[in-house]
């Protein structure tokens, strides 16, 4: 009792830890997993490990086969989460380079890494390739944490996150496929019984998978399950799946919840957003149970196999030659630099499917007695442990060493995409702004894509946000919702992330009457609340330029604004194309002169009233 709940009380600890520090949770959760197993062997009075998941066969935590089905279920679960993340219309818009990365890039590591391993260790070629097709997957739980503060162009961001969600999944079938091929053979194999065995596996999993998808699908629209047993009841139908598929085919039941969980992920689901988060919270658990467990489960021995020179070979070929090499195959006649691409093939860092596959198909293949299978668990966590402590500890330096470290991030987060919400964001996209839109109405979002802008649902309160890589290049903050506890709470949570140059919010409505209190987080005017920017974008949905001639003619615009609810200044443009937010907290100008301009929205000025040019961005 005393093991089995210090190991979860870890668990949490480790992910804490990798929370507070700003790294992947699974090198907390390995390095703990060593220290209390086979490190532990060490210092013991009685060399025994301080947890030990199965000792001489039948004694321990997981008796017998215990462990290995604790493992099968766990991994089920964990790769059903990741098939629920796999769109079709990510892998369609993803461009070519990423599409060309989870191809081209898949076999480049799945033959080249075999090929090394086959004449360094000199493992058999079934054992080779399952290694390689192992260290296939990156995964966003080890990049995001990595990447999360290091200010990086878009298209680098986008390309390692997307890659990381997409590849996961794929390099976990690769591993499942090249593990049943492996174990129908059982001395004949690439003979016609083991093709047999191997398309009876692939025809079990890919139809259990898909008709259950199906099932509980129509299941959960139909509200033939009630709200409250959504989540229990995905689990049940999953492990239910599971355990099915691989009655009837032996060891097709990984194949079958990837496929299951790929199929629901690409339909229309309601409370699809509640299934990822449950599953989401259940994967961290078994996450952090799971590697503390296979962690302390390798041996002495097991580390003894891989202490020596070619283990350090093997890496640095994956790590420094095959990782670039198809990073640059995948990237060749592409937009991307050289020194992107070199930051690319640099940051591979290998996650936790490969090391919890890694030990349940190493244990399988070991009492099957196949040749070489002793080398698999432990070589594929040398590669977990070395890519994650490698990237996580040099990522930074190695971003500003080759020149994609961005020194100032100017990218804006809009949160909130009502109209004249889009309407600034579009205007701001058009003078060569990275804009990013932000609003738990679906509907709003929908409407800011079909302008061209970049824009997602997602809920402020939650971790979401702030996990996104791709925001890496976001400088400036601007809550333009009609909530002003909404406005008040983004500023305060993402203030230090996303405003490095500036968090801006409306003013409320109690705010905009008492202008000699007005808030220096204040957008655009103290006369300016939701309300008047959504009536003034109803009557006049544009954004206009007006040319200045000084700060005198600046002054005199900006009190016929405060005067006309249906003119709302929004920023000053200089005569290089730069934008300067204009505030409510009195913010002043002096150095304006010919050639700027005040960026408006609303009614156009009366040009012979103020004597002037007035130039509309048309929409």
């Amino acid at each position: 009792m005393v093991e089995l709940a210090g190991i979860i009380i870890l668990g949490i600890i480790a992910q804490w830890f990798a929370w507070r520090l700003k790294l992947p949770a699974i090198l907390p959760l390995i390095l703990i997993g060593l220290l209390v197993g086979p490190i532990a062997s060490l210092y013991t009075e009685d060399g025994h490990k301080l947890i030990e998941p199965i000792w001489n066969g039948e004694k321990g935590l997981f008796p017998g086969d215990s462990l290995y089905y604790f493992v099968s279920l766990a991994i089920s679960i964990i790769l059903f989460e990741g098939g629920l993340t796999l769109k079709r219309s990510e892998i369609k818009n993803v461009g070519p380079v990423i599409t060309k990365l989870i191809t081209l890039g898949s076999l480049v590591t799945f033959f080249g890494a075999g090929v090394a391993a086959h004449y360094i260790f000199g493992l058999s070629w079934q054992i080779s390739f399952l290694f390689s097709a192992l260290i296939i997957v990156t995964g966003p739980t080890v990049i995001t944490p990595i990447l999360r503060n290091i200010p990086l162009k878009k298209d680098i961001s986008t390309v390692l996150k997307w890659e990381g969600i997409l590849i996961d999944p794929i390099g976990a079938l690769a591993a499942v496929l090249v593990f049943e091929f492996i174990s129908v053979g059982e001395g004949k194999a690439y003979t016609i019984t083991a093709l047999m065995e191997f398309g009876k596996i692939l025809l079990f999993g890919f139809t259990f998978g898909f008709t259950f998808a199906h099932a509980l699908t129509f299941l959960i629209k139909k509200s033939f399950i009630p709200h409250y047993l959504l989540n229990v009841a995905s689990l049940s139908t999953v492990l239910l799946v599971f355990v099915m598929s691989d009655v009837f085919a032996h060891e097709s039941g990984l194949l079958a919840v990837v496929v299951m969980g790929m199929v629901m992920g690409n339909t229309d689901l309601p409370n699809i957003k509640e299934l990822l988060y449950f599953k989401e919270s259940l994967s961290i658990l078994l996450i952090s149970i799971l590697f503390i467990l296979l962690s302390a489960n390798i041996n002495i021995s097991d580390l003894e196999l891989i202490f020596n020179w070619k283990t350090a070979i093997l890496f640095a070929i994956i790590v420094f030659v095959i990782r670039p090499l198809g990073v640059f195959l995948s990237s060749a006649k592409s937009n991307l630099k050289f020194n992107e691409k070199l930051f690319i093939g640099w940051v591979g860092p290998r996650g936790i499917v490969a090391a919890g596959i890694a030990s349940l198909f190493g244990s399988k293949l070991l009492k099957q007695g196949e040749p070489g299978a002793e080398y698999i668990t432990p070589l594929v966590f040398m590669i977990v442990l070395g890519t994650v402590l490698l990237n996580a500890t040099t990522a930074r330096f190695f971003a500003k060493m080759v020149g994609v470290f961005l020194v100032k991030s100017e990218g804006i987060l809009i949160i909130g995409a009502s109209k004249f919400s889009r309407l600034i964001g579009d205007y701001l996209q058009k003078n060569n702004r990275h804009v990013v839109l932000v609003d738990s109405n679906q509907n709003n979002v929908n409407k800011a894509k079909t302008l061209g802008l970049e824009a997602f649902s997602a809920n402020i309160y939650a971790d979401s946000l702030k996990d996104n890589i791709e925001l890496s290049d976001i400088g400036y903050l601007m809550s333009l919702t009609g909530n002003p506890e909404i406005n008040n709470y983004a500023i305060n949570k993402f203030n230090k992330q996303f405003g490095e140059h500036g968090s801006f919010r409306l003013v409320s409505s109690d705010e905009m009457n008492d202008p000699e209190n007005n808030p220096k987080h204040g957008l655009f005017s103290h006369t300016d609340d939701f309300m008047k920017l959504q009536e003034a974008t109803r009557k006049y949905p544009a954004i206009h330029e007006i040319e200045l001639s000084d700060i005198k003619h600046y002054h005199e615009l900006i009190e016929i604004a405060n005067s006309n609810e249906e003119i709302i200044p929004l920023f000053l443009k200089d005569d290089q194309g730069d934008l300067q937010i204009i505030s409510s907290f009195n913010r002043e100008f002096s150095d304006i002169q010919e050639g700027f301009k005040l960026v408006y929205l609303g009614k156009a000025f009366d040009v012979e009233a103020v004597n002037s040019e007035t130039v509309q961005i048309k929409k």
